[in-house]
């Protein structure tokens, strides 16, 4: 037994082991997550319950959302009469109900001994809307704008749906682009007068000019208004007749409503249609109904820009600060000290960093550059306030240490004859660093950044203090001159994440998407680092002569 354990046998299989369980668990999280998130998007089946309560007979439409038990004794605190048969503990059915004008509540507990019967009807659907929820119920007529009210066809419906689609899809351009453009250009016109103003070159002919340009601006706005308005009239096109789980008629406004669908009479490939649907929408929509509904696409774009911005500023920088501490710096106490304090700042809690890019970046930096360049602004900052571009330098002296660390280890690893064969033939030092030391440590460098990203891409607390907003009213990037707008806010999916799960006001609605919203960003995460690892690998052969 002593041999085998001099041998170093039992380490080496304890390491295994350990790098096992840490792959299950690292597994088991992303499962959780996927079938959570992805599971989210299928369709269930919508349910007609009958149960037998203390006020009667009560009828409950929903989706089962997920199924428990509860103790007995907490029934009996809640004043619940138990059946006859008494048993430690009861199943419960936690449903979705939807209808959230009429109902009050998103969902119901349902006890497993109150349910008389449950059934599945064919007819019975679930329809979303772009405000208030899902509403389950059985579609029954069709009112026009007349008050005229007509039978159901459900294909004809569908063409109504689509046709408001695209109307809907058309009113967005115009607010967010067209009229979006006009009131920039105002915008500019308005700065490019007061900034004359302060010069003192506002004459009589800049301020004609300058009129006529803002006329014509606003007899463009005024036609997009016409056209906008025609668009919204045309939105009001009837209501929808439906009965709900009471047996009442409700009647909703056909412009709500953005599609209607019938669990329970799919066959697989529908119920398969209806989840690529599902994601499609949740990847490529603006989120809605105070982000419990909708899509995410504007915090991917912004995830996604912060961290290439963030990888554009941190590389030259982190590559620069290690070629001179390697190659350059003299072996001093000083130069120690710099190391060390490089170390011990990757150990700084990342709040302190958005403190930090808060204090110098948006406050001192940017309101230099207000003062400096934009006085015709003037009492509203332009970069004096959190945006994008602090974002990404806060992440990027964030991961600064990751990057300085990795490409100094890179360049510590290349032999010193390389470097005197280099001399040998005649390179100056900086020719030697550049086309054969970099080269060689070009893997290391895109480990630190690899590194880099992993980390800046689950940031969140930092990003709070300089530039991330719950909802965005546009992109970093548009169609208006110049066209990166690196002083906005932005959407992020880590923030996200956290606003849908603990401050949104339906918080058991919209915690399936943060499931949903977590793989994705863990998938994000993913492809980035894939991206960061190809390049590497990349390198590492293009240069792998060099080592020989």
């Amino acid at each position: 037994m002593r041999p085998w354990i001099k041998s170093g046998t039992p380490w080496v299989w304890m390491t295994a082991g350990m790098v096992s369980v840490s792959l299950i668990a690292i597994l088991g999280v992303l499962l959780l997550l996927g079938v959570r998130g992805l599971g989210y998007f299928w369709p269930t089946p919508v349910t007609s319950f009958e149960l037998q309560t203390e006020q009667g007979v009560e009828t409950v439409v929903g989706q089962i959302y997920r199924t428990d038990e509860v103790d007995a004794t907490q029934l009996i605190d809640a004043g619940v009469r138990l059946p006859a048969y008494r048993q430690s503990a009861y199943q419960r059915l936690v449903v979705k109900i939807g209808n959230r004008e009429r109902e009050g509540l998103d969902f119901r507990q349902l006890l497993a001994f109150q349910i008389k019967s449950q059934h599945t009807p064919i007819e019975m659907a679930m329809i979303e809307r772009s405000e208030n929820g899902v509403f389950y119920g059985k579609p029954t007529a069709y009112i026009d704008q007349s008050g005229t009210r007509h039978g159901l066809v459900i294909s004809a419906l569908r063409q109504q749906l689509a046709d408001l689609a695209a109307r809907r899809d058309a009113i967005n351009k115009i607010e967010q682009v067209h009229l979006a453009g006009v009131n920039y250009q105002l915008e500019q016109l308005r700065l490019e007068e007061k900034s004359r103003e302060l010069e003192g070159t506002l004459d009589k002919r800049a301020q004609s000019q300058i009129a006529s340009r803002r006329t014509q601006l606003l007899t463009q706005y005024q036609q997009l208004e016409q056209k906008l308005a025609q668009l919204r009239d045309k939105q009001k096109t009837g209501q929808l007749v439906v009965e709900d789980s009471h047996g009442d008629e409700v009647a909703l406004p056909l412009e709500n409503v953005l599609n209607i669908w019938y669990p329970n009479a799919m066959s697989s490939v529908d119920k398969l249609t209806f989840w690529g649907h599902q994601v499609a929408a949740f990847l490529s929509e603006s989120p809605r109904d105070s982000n419990a509904a909708g899509g995410v696409f504007p915090a991917i774009f912004g995830t996604v820009f912060l961290v290439l911005l963030m990888a554009v500023i941190v590389t030259p920088l982190g590559v620069v600060a290690a070629i001179y501490l390697h190659e350059y710096a003299p072996k001093t106490a000083f130069t120690r000290l710099i190391r060390i304090a490089v170390v011990n700042l990757a150990g700084v809690p990342s709040i302190v960093y958005g403190v930090f890019g808060l204090g110098f970046f948006v406050y001192f930096i940017g309101g230099t550059i207000d003062d400096i360049f934009y006085q015709a602004a003037q009492p509203a900052p332009v970069f004096g306030t959190p945006g994008i571009l602090w974002s990404a330098l806060t992440l990027a002296i964030l991961t600064l240490p990751v990057v300085i660390v990795s490409t100094e280890e890179g360049l510590a690893r290349i032999p010193t004859s390389v470097r005197h064969g280099a001399f040998a033939l005649g390179a100056t030092q900086s020719e030697m660093l550049w086309r054969v030391v970099l080269p060689m440590a070009s893997p290391a460098m895109m480990t630190g950044l690899i590194l880099a990203v992993a980390r800046a891409a689950g940031e969140v607390a930092p990003l709070m203090l300089v530039g991330v907003v719950k909802v965005a009213p546009s992109l970093p990037v548009d169609g208006n001159f110049p066209f990166l707008h690196l002083e906005r806010k932005f959407m992020h999916l880590g923030y996200h994440i956290y606003d849908v799960g603990f401050q949104s006001a339906h918080i058991e609605t919209a915690r399936p998407l943060v499931y949903a919203t977590s793989f994705l960003l863990v998938s994000v995460i993913v492809a980035l680092n894939l991206s960061a690892i190809g390049i590497r690998h990349y390198l590492r052969e293009k240069y792998r002569a060099l080592e020989l």
